[in-house]
């Protein structure tokens, strides 16, 4: 992806991420105070700035894209999202990191991110299968992911040791290719649902 290249569709723009973003993406995590959900690992303040070098860092080392999440209406930054443990040689890819202020979700903004995603997933980077991972006990998330025509794979346990050394077991779901012609109509159809 070119990076200067972003992701636009009629809710949501998708923009390749920065240190510019960091003020907005503060401003973000603090509706709702993200930080403090047990099943995320959303910076506060003081880490966001480290948040966005990582993912940068794992760019330059050809594994991830990673995105801010810019509300198309208002033009505030609302969240963040990224292609991450991205394997070119086997054409899979995980949508990962992904999450939202509190006022953002469960709206027109995750679906049509997510369809933007994908599409540059499938058509674009010529993706065989994109997936999609979450805490077990994540039950919004797994339903989120389910909603978008993911299907489980299955589960890594005790994939994780956690900041607060609680153990993750993870639940894989996965979209490949050959499904990707009956999802992108039904995410688009969805979109409808939004309109007003």
């Amino acid at each position: 992806m070119n990076r200067q290249d972003c992701l636009i569709g009629e809710h949501v723009i998708l923009e390749p991420l920065s240190l510019e973003h960091v003020p907005g993406l503060i401003l973000a995590a603090n509706d709702g105070e993200l930080w403090t959900l047990w099943y995320t690992n959303i910076p506060d303040a003081s880490g966001m700035k480290a948040y966005v070098e990582f993912a940068q860092a794992c760019e330059n080392r050809g594994e991830a894209v990673a995105f801010a999440v810019r509300d198309k209406v208002s033009g505030n930054i609302v969240g963040s999202t990224r292609i991450c443990h991205w394997d070119q040689p086997n054409r899979r890819l995980e949508i990962g990191y992904t999450w939202y202020a509190k006022s953002y979700q469960r709206t027109a903004i995750n679906t049509e991110s997510k369809l933007l995603i994908l599409r540059y997933a499938f058509n674009t980077l010529d993706a065989i299968a994109v997936e999609f991972r979450t805490h077990r006990h994540n039950l919004a998330s797994r339903n989120a992911i389910e909603r978008l025509g993911a299907k489980q794979d299955g589960i890594l346990r005790n994939h994780k040791i956690l900041a607060d050394g609680t153990i993750r077991d993870t639940v894989v779901f996965s979209i490949l290719e050959t499904e990707w012609p009956l999802v992108e109509p039904f995410l688009t159809s969805r979109l409808t649902h939004y309109q007003s």
